[in-house]
């Protein structure tokens, strides 16, 4: 079939418009009220699945209830109880059967018996039926719930089976997802521990001469005389300069170096509120607001202390630093299945989606004075608590910063 016009007829509305326009063709009956009807029923059976609204809910029933009202015109036309076409009213017990559950199925299975049966007080001769002609209302009557139990049965193995597909295409899609999430992680480890090997090796080799450096710069300080002001300068220079290197070494060494976590009982709400005071102290200061919404249910659990504190101080420095002036920033806390989540909101300038995979990895920063090993050394203090980070962000809209850390009272 052309695909152009598959979209629009599928195989089985061309078996609909086949089957009727046989029955027109070859049918017991050719008035033109037989054939107009047949022609409303192909066109509706075809047309239905294509219209929204009787895709779902009630418009199922209406198409359903749309379908009975051609069936018992068509029977009503062809001779009623005794019509050859008595079967049609398979159509709408068919349809229910496979859309509207069991309900739907036993109701319209009535509704049909019903009305195939009230064709019987429209008899001319009166309502007597011989004896032959009641086995067959009766084997008549009994067709259409057998067919209906069947189809419903057939549709529902058919349903549970679609329902346990659809829960292993989940199960598996998570798994691929957790399957990436590792693999990316075990990259990350394999590249912070060649990082770390090459930071330790070089800090050692740098710290050498900057020693010397410092050095000679204190012993040019003492000598110089006190009218060689420019001499005086640039050897402070040299000794700022220098204790600014040693400084970022020490940056590098405590990222490279294993984090040792001394794990003792906390109280989560006073590592924030440290924090966030050390934040407020941070020169220049930064004119933002710090709403504190921390879950009163969370109790005091097994942290390092000093290292989660500064994993807080980094978090709210940084949506400080996102943030406009007299902005707002919250941090909450929330108990979670065993876990206890802490999130880090700003309103600021977000995070360009092309950079949210490269946060975590060090010297990768967007900060003109940045170097880039902050967050990596969020993440890995996090990661040593047994926790997890993630952040959603958005730009012109601000950031989200999650992490989830596990609720130990006990040493494992």
């Amino acid at each position: 079939m052309n695909r152009s016009l598959s979209r629009y007829l599928r195989p089985q509305d061309l078996g609909w418009l086949v089957l009727f326009s046989l029955l027109a063709a070859f049918g017991p009956e050719r008035r033109a009220v037989v054939f107009t009807v047949l022609a409303g029923l192909a066109l509706f059976q075809v047309l239905a699945s294509k219209i929204a609204f009787f895709s779902e809910g009630r418009g199922r029933i209406a198409a359903i209830l749309v379908k009975f009202v051609l069936c018992y015109l068509l029977v009503g036309f062809t001779d009623g109880i005794e019509s050859s076409y008595y079967w049609i009213f398979l159509l709408p017990v068919v349809s229910a059967s496979t859309s509207l559950g069991l309900l739907g199925t036993v109701a319209f299975t009535v509704l049909a018996d019903a009305a195939y049966v009230s064709f019987y007080f429209f008899l001319a001769e009166g309502w007597f039926i011989p004896l032959d002609q009641v086995w067959q209302l009766t084997l008549r009557v009994l067709f259409f719930p057998i067919v209906a139990y069947l189809t419903y049965e057939l549709a529902e193995a058919n349903r549970v089976e679609a329902r346990r597909y659809q829960a292993a295409a989940e199960q598996l899609t998570a798994a691929n997802q957790s399957l990436q999430e590792a693999e990316a992680a075990v990259r990350r480890s394999e590249r912070l521990a060649a990082l770390g090997q090459l930071t330790a090796g070089l800090a050692h080799e740098l710290r050498n001469p900057l020693g010397t450096m410092k050095t000679s710069s204190e012993m040019l300080t003492k000598q110089v005389s006190a009218e060689n002001a420019v001499a005086k300068e640039m050897a402070s220079y040299i000794s700022i300069e220098v204790d600014r290197t040693n400084s970022l070494i020490t940056r590098f060494l405590d990222f490279a170096r294993p984090l040792r976590v001394r794990l003792a009982v906390a109280d989560l709400s006073a590592i924030l509120d440290r924090a966030i005071e050390e934040v407020a102290r941070h020169n220049p200061p930064y004119d933002v607001t710090v709403y504190r919404n921390y879950e009163p249910d969370v109790p005091p659990f097994l942290l390092d202390a000093e290292l989660m504190e500064r994993v807080f101080y980094n978090l709210v420095l940084n949506a400080a630093q996102a943030s406009a002036p007299r902005s707002a920033i919250t941090v909450k806390t929330r108990a979670l299945d065993g876990d206890v989540e802490i999130a880090v909101i700003d309103r600021g300038c977000g995070i360009d989606p092309a950079h949210l995979e490269s946060i975590f990895n060090p010297f990768f920063t967007t900060k003109s004075s940045g170097i880039g090993l902050g967050l990596p050394i969020v993440s890995k203090i996090v990661h040593e608590h047994g926790g997890k980070m993630t952040v959603e962000s958005e730009p012109g809209q601000g950031s989200i910063f999650r992490m989830y850390l596990p609720v130990r009272h006990k040493s494992s």
